[in-house]
């Protein structure tokens, strides 16, 4: 049987997954489990997936990277099923995987493609373990980004998503200090004929003036931002050792919706963190539709050894899983809202393989059988069904 590569969390780790996979070819009888530990329950998935690709294919050779694997990498290749592990750091190398670095063979390409430009991170958020599976952050130089987005664009990707575990960070390591509005507008420039370009979760106080100037305004780029927000009590987002207020998430949200108010908010919060009281939990939910968060991701926080938040004072399980349920029905219903205004509007959606697309601001909308994959389809939604534009 030809190699598989299972990607669980980020993007970021979707896109080193479909470049690992073509550096390991059709020869391969491999399975590799590119991991993610961001959350405790994040690290038990990924248990969980080597247990099943293991039942799936017991004959292969089962391979685990990723950040579980750098992180808990004691407990990972103690498992049974496990018969090698490969370095977060090294995974894109040829090396690793016996790999020829001239190997051809394609990886199973998306409909949109998710081009990584940035790995690591230097912030010490007191929650997350992320800097000790991917290292510093480093960025990769312009040219480079150039060349692996023209790849994309000749294999037939309608839209590019620029991913990175600190997108916002990119340009810090390289000469000139440049900035991540100065790569998106080197991209918008070099490719004229690119029609959208997404970018994913950024950090909202590295934002730079470029960078913003281009999302109020530039057409190509689609408006739907997705912020890196965490939490909404300003005294909760100092014992995360975040770097922004809620009035900097607040304030530049306005000033976005000022000059695009089409634009899509996405956000990522946690809930129940250390020391966390109902005081904190209101003013998290009040955020969600201050912002106006249709595009949520919620995670009970969980507590990771060798973390700073970890020593905290705890807040109850059941109190954690509650308060997530109730930031996720926050979420729902501000997101409801928002589907309703669509109805009726002129919507241009990607068409994925499943009969389904996303339109410009990431609304998931069902279209026309026979629409081929990859086309950019004109739609007004009349309704919606199963949380489906229609």
């Amino acid at each position: 049987m030809s190699a598989e590569v299972i990607s669980l969390g980020c993007r970021m780790n979707l896109a080193e997954g479909e470049r690992i996979r073509a550096l390991l070819g059709d020869e391969s009888d491999t399975v590799v489990i590119n991991s993610c530990a961001v959350t405790a329950e994040a690290a038990r998935q990924t248990r969980q997936a080597i247990r099943r690709a293991r039942r799936a294919r017991p004959d292969a050779r089962l391979v685990v990277t990723g950040c579980a694997a750098e992180i808990d990498r004691s407990d990972i290749g103690a498992m049974s099923e496990v018969d090698g592990i490969v370095a977060n750091a090294a995974k894109l190398d040829p090396r690793a995987w016996n790999a020829s670095s001239a190997r051809t063979t394609p990886a199973p390409r998306h409909t949109r493609a998710f081009l990584a430009v940035q790995n690591g991170c230097d912030h010490a958020c007191t929650f997350c373990v992320i800097p000790q599976g991917r290292g510093a952050s480093r960025s990769t130089p312009v040219a480079q980004v150039l060349h692996e987005l023209e790849r994309e664009l000749a294999s037939g990707a309608g839209e590019v998503v620029l991913t990175g575990v600190d997108l916002t960070s990119w340009g810090n390591d390289l000469a000139g200090l440049p900035r991540l509005g100065d790569l998106v507008t080197a991209i918008l420039s070099t490719f004229p004929a690119l029609p959208r370009l997404r970018l994913s979760s950024l950090d909202g106080i590295e934002i730079d003036p470029l960078l913003e100037d281009l999302l109020a305004s530039e057409p190509r780029i689609m408006p739907h931002i997705h912020l890196s927000v965490q939490h909404g009590h300003d005294l909760i987002l100092k014992r995360m050792k975040r770097r922004h207020s809620r009035g900097d998430a607040v304030s530049l949200v306005e000033r976005l919706k000022r000059r695009r108010p089409e634009i899509a908010i996405g956000a990522d919060l946690i809930a129940g963190f250390p020391t966390e009281n109902e005081a904190h939990h209101a003013a998290n939910l009040s955020i969600v539709r201050e912002l106006g968060v249709v595009h949520g991701h919620v995670f009970p926080y969980s507590p990771r050894p060798g973390t700073p938040a970890a020593r905290m004072p705890q807040v109850a399980r059941a109190a954690v899983k509650a308060r997530a349920g109730e930031l996720r029905a926050a979420v729902a219903d501000v997101r409801r809202e928002w589907l309703d205004r669509q109805i009726g509007r002129p919507l241009l959606v990607l068409a994925e393989a499943d009969g389904t697309g996303y339109a410009e601001n990431f609304a998931r909308a069902r279209l026309p059988a026979g629409t081929p994959r990859g086309a950019i389809v004109p739609i007004t939604p009349t309704s919606i069904e199963e949380g489906l534009l229609a």
